[in-house]
Parts: structure tokens; C-alpha cells; sequence
């Protein structure tokens, strides 16, 4: 016993200099030398600090809204509902993000709208639409905003980032700098 609990001891004091300070004086280190100092990329938008990784909420009708959150957009919080897709209480909660949509945009058939725009992501924190969940908003946001749908199409067109290398993942718009575009344009 003894000749296994000695290299066990040091291994475990090896481990916690490792990865309890090296490593994390190491991460740190890098964070500093990076925009934003390790403390994510941020920008002043309507007199708040946004943080650019994380979904906002853009529930007023003058905006592209964001895709739901399970967690009410607190990245303390960070995760799912964990209900499954037969489960009561999120089907009525999804049932009910369909109708409010539907009831704010009566042009559009529920076949349709878009599951992102009605459903959480799995971190309730997703900063991204589809290009196609942004194209089914632009009516009432035209509406509301009294602009040209074809302006509001290209300001999608011109925010849409292509997949990486060109067919890895989808094309996607960050919400948050579309809303934020959208915001320029009308002071202008």
C-alpha cells in the first residue's frame, strides 16, 4: 500500500501545480493580450454594455428579433430547458411563442416561420438568425420603421456570414449587429 499511496500523493501535487496554477496563469495570460482582456467583445448599444457572444433580447416590433432563451439571456445561467419535444409545458410554451409571433406578423403562414424563432438554442444564449428567420420579419419591421423592405433585405444581405470555407455550417446573421445597423440607419 504504501509503495502505491507516495506516487499517488505526488502525482495528485503535481496535478494541482499543473493545472490549478500553470495552466490557469497561462490562460489568464492570454486573455490580457487579447481585445476585451478575456472579459468577451462588447459594445455600448442603447446605453448598455452588450456582449456580442451572447443573444440579446429584441422582442419590440422596430427590430429582427433574436431566437427565444431559455434562460432569460443570462449567461450566468447559461443552458436548456432540458424538456424533451413531447413534454406539456414546453409545447404550450412553444405553441404560445408561435401565436405571439403569428399575432405580430400576420403575413406570414405558420408552415412557414422558422423553428429557431420559436425555440430556445441548447445554451439559451445564441447570438445568431438564419438568413431566412430574419428575411420572414422584414415586412413588420417596414412597417414599423416606415423603410423599404429592399433596404432592409440588403442590410441582411450585407450582415450575412457566409459557412466557413464555404460549405462548412450555414449562412447566419448576428442579431444584435443587424439591430444595431438597423438602429444606424434611422438616425441617419
Amino acid at each position: 500500500m504504501k509503495t502505491n499511496i507516495l506516487p499517488a500523493i505526488r502525482l495528485t501535487a503535481v496535478c494541482v501545480l499543473f493545472f490549478g496554477v500553470f495552466y490557469t496563469l497561462a490562460v489568464w495570460s492570454v486573455a490580457q493580450v487579447v481585445p476585451g482582456k478575456g472579459k468577451g467583445h462588447t459594445r455600448i448599444y442603447n446605453g448598455k454594455v452588450q456582449y456580442m457572444n451572447v443573444g440579446q433580447d429584441f422582442s419590440e416590433d422596430r427590430y429582427f428579433w433574436s431566437r427565444p432563451s431559455a434562460t432569460d439571456y443570462n449567461a450566468a445561467g447559461s443552458g436548456g430547458s432540458n424538456h424533451g419535444p413531447s413534454n406539456p409545458a414546453h409545447l404550450k410554451e412553444v405553441e404560445d411563442r408561435i401565436t405571439h409571433f403569428l399575432d405580430h406578423n400576420p403575413e406570414v403562414k405558420r408552415a412557414d416561420l422558422p423553428a429557431e424563432l420559436v425555440t430556445a438554442s441548447g445554451s439559451g444564449l445564441d447570438p445568431h438568425l438564419s438568413v431566412a428567420a430574419a428575411q420572414i420579419q422584414v415586412k413588420r419591421i417596414a412597417k414599423v420603421r416606415q423603410v423599404s423592405e429592399e433596404n432592409l433585405l440588403k442590410l441582411i444581405e450585407k450582415h450575412t456570414q457566409k459557412p466557413l470555407l464555404g460549405f462548412l455550417g450555414p449562412e447566419y446573421i448576428h442579431a444584435l449587429e443587424l439591430n444595431y445597423e438597423l438602429d444606424m440607419l434611422e438616425s441617419i
